[in-house]
């Protein structure tokens, strides 16, 4: 009678969960299941059951690591508990150290990018060449081409690192404008007043 072990070996969907689990594991940023499927050669079916198998068993509280859903794709990254060892081992230049106008700035072209500088000076009320280089620099926005008209002011849009630093699915996940609260009402009543402006 076979063992355990040498039927969850056999079981081709366990071998595919193993195959998807090294590639996430190499992959330098999240792989949907498309990516996935075509680099192990199999249906993104399957692909979804293999990463069923994975969420199991990489969930948190159960492993060190975890699988997430992130920037249009799946991912691992470190459990809530093993987070702060984590980051006393790595230098993490891009979640460490944002100034209030990086974060501002970082905002206001999340919600409404892609969006010029001058867009973005004009919604904060100050000038936002350092915060917008700052944020190209590390990787979070990146240039999304130009505005209309000669002489056209670069546009920028935020780059999937950014969807995986704060953990989210994809950019419609943000939380509505009209949640973020008091503690940054003005920067918020900006921004509506933009949005509905576009909106007209």
């Amino acid at each position: 009678m076979d063992s355990p072990l040498r039927l969850i070996a056999a079981n081709p969907v366990d071998h595919l969960a193993r195959t998807v689990e090294a590639l996430l594991v190499v992959a330098s940023a999240p792989l949907s299941a498309g990516e996935l499927a075509e680099a192990a050669g199999d249906d993104s079916e399957r692909v979804e059951t293999a990463l069923g198998l994975l969420f199991e068993r990489y969930r948190e509280g159960r492993s060190g690591i975890v699988l997430e859903r992130v920037a249009g794709g799946f991912a691992f990254r470190a459990s809530r508990e093993a987070a702060d060892a984590c980051a006393r081992l790595f230098e993490r230049p891009v979640e460490r150290g944002l100034s209030q106008a990086a974060l501002e700035t970082l905002a206001i072209v999340a919600y409404l990018g892609p969006c010029s500088r001058p867009e973005v000076a004009r919604i904060r009320g100050v000038a936002a060449d350092s915060a917008v280089a700052s944020l190209v620099e590390r990787g979070l926005i990146t240039e999304a081409g130009r505005e209309s008209g000669p002489g056209g002011a670069v546009r920028y849009r935020t780059t999937p690192l950014f969807e995986r630093v704060f953990g989210l699915e994809s950019l419609a996940t943000l939380p509505r404008l009209d949640d973020l609260g008091d503690d940054v009402g003005e920067i918020r009543s900006r921004l509506l007043e933009v949005a509905e402006a576009r909106a007209s």
